[in-house]
């Protein structure tokens, strides 16, 4: 069974950073490219950040490039979102996904 827990997130104020991680199961993690999403509020859920499987290529979306890293430990079945530079918009439940499969979300809130 494919598991994704994410976990890092809180609150902060504008400019400060936050790490966040999630912890993944049930497949072969270093085979599998992986994403994060977000949903803010009434809103539908955006795309955040990609990495593949292979050399690890990243991608990211405009909102965040720039600020925002993503990253995977093969190693620790790990994926990680490094984000700086936070703000206000950056404001949602932040989720880790594999194919159609999104975990348990994080929620990040930024705000002074």
């Amino acid at each position: 069974e494919v598991q994704l827990q994410a976990s890092g997130g809180g609150l902060v104020q504008p400019g400060e950073s936050l790490r966040l991680s999630c912890a993944a199961s049930g497949f072969t993690f270093s085979s599998a490219a992986m994403y994060w999403v977000r949903q803010a509020p009434g809103k539908d859920f955006e795309w955040v950040a990609s990495i593949n499987s292979g050399i690890g290529r990243t991608s990211y979306a405009d909102s965040v490039k720039g600020r925002f890293t993503i990253s995977k430990d093969n190693a620790e079945n790990t994926l990680y979102l490094q984000m700086n530079s936070l703000r206000p918009e950056d404001t949602a439940m932040y989720y880790c996904a594999m194919g159609i499969t999104r975990g348990q979300g994080t929620q990040v809130t930024v705000s002074s």
